[in-house]
């Protein structure tokens, strides 16, 4: 016997998942993540007998309900189900994935359709924060054909815009969570950052590295993954995230000078293995550290004046990533995150019923 489970498979950004409807799901939390892992088919290192890509980037899910608070018009928590353990994490966010969010509260009617264009305001259970989501709704539902390009994803798509809100400090409880900006850490400087997401930024030069190496080249280096990870573990409590042992944050950013006209050149671990792009708040933090003062970022990047930029273009192993930005500096030299923001597309892949054992779960709410 298995249990039918109504949910949508949707590209979001250079990620991939599940979206499902609060509703569909287990009201208990322990219970949903067992479904979460029977629909993708985890702990596998193939994700064979599941809906998952035995990958980071495609074995996540989406959880959508109505608005929590009064100034969203719905909430949207992230997870990540993690491929090869028995592991459901709410300790990131995802930008990619929330770039379908917009689409699927519209289509799952929780959103009215606006004219031509829609604004989604989604409130982020992960990071109790606001993103704006502007989605092209001609005839009422969403589009998702279009001449948006971004890198990582083949071919054109609408263009998804995403406004974030307030972000600077939502999982650390500040944009700089040690106060500094430059931390040493098993003897290599570090900024540790959190602008939607909490990354560590090094340079690669401090590894041994030129940063421009590939993400395969990268992973198959046990040496690096052991002193990357030996920092990543001490650098979590240093951003008050506690132990992250077996937490998916913080992300670990090695920079580089840019190689093709951006500001800066990045590989990042997620935090095992090696993201073949770079994430929509990994992006936006590594913008954000690069005109901190002080920064290693900055150092790298080399900006003169960070009152002068309104946009940075963050390069990774397939292509560019660009933040628009509004930022200023303080009397004492601080830096003021006003405004982040960036370009996604998505597109909905499937709209069905996944099946899990009904041994896993009945169906029934109660």
């Amino acid at each position: 016997m298995q249990t039918a489970i109504r949910c949508a498979a949707m590209r979001g950004g250079t990620s991939k998942g599940l979206y499902f409807l609060k509703s569909d799901l287990p009201a208990d939390i322990a219970l949903r993540d067992q479904v979460l892992m029977a629909a993708m088919g985890s702990p596998d290192e193939r994700q064979i007998d599941g809906m998952g890509g035995a990958h980071p980037l495609t074995s996540k899910v989406a959880v959508i309900s109505p608005p929590s608070r009064a100034d969203a018009d719905v909430d949207y928590l992230f997870l990540q189900v993690f491929v090869d353990q028995a592991l459901v994490s709410d300790s990131q966010p995802c930008g990619n994935i929330l770039a379908g969010v917009g689409p699927f509260a519209i289509e799952r009617g929780l959103v009215k359709a606006a004219g031509q264009l829609t604004e989604v305001r989604i409130n982020m259970l992960n990071t109790a924060s606001i993103a704006v989501a502007q989605v092209q709704t001609p005839g009422g539902r969403p589009r998702y054909d279009g001449d948006a390009r971004i890198d990582g994803v083949p071919g054109t798509a609408a263009p998804i815009p995403l406004d974030f809100l307030d972000v600077a400090g939502s999982n650390c409880g500040a944009l700089l969570p040690t106060g500094h900006a430059r931390d040493v850490i098993e003897g290599v400087e570090a900024t540790l950052i959190d602008n939607g997401m909490p990354v560590v930024v090094l340079r690669a030069a401090d590894f041994g590295l030129t940063g421009y190496e590939s993400p395969e080249a990268m992973e198959a280096n046990l040496e690096l993954k052991a002193k990357v990870e030996a920092v990543r573990l001490k650098a979590g409590p240093m951003m008050n995230l506690g132990d992250v042992t077996k937490k998916t944050v913080p992300k670990m950013t090695l920079v580089a000078p840019a190689q093709h006209g951006g500001a800066i050149c990045t590989r990042t671990f997620i935090p095992h293995r090696v993201h073949e792009a770079i994430g929509v708040f990994g992006a936006v933090s590594v913008a954000t550290a690069c005109v901190v003062p002080g920064s290693v970022a900055a150092e790298v990047a080399g900006i003169a004046d960070v009152r002068t930029v309104k946009s940075l273009e963050v390069e990774h192993p397939t292509g560019f990533f660009t933040v628009a930005m509004d930022v200023d500096l303080t009397p004492d030299g601080q830096i003021q995150v006003k405004r982040s923001a960036l370009l996604r597309t998505a597109r909905m892949l499937m709209d069905g019923e996944v099946f899990i054992p009904a041994s896993v779960w009945d169906g029934r709410k109660d």
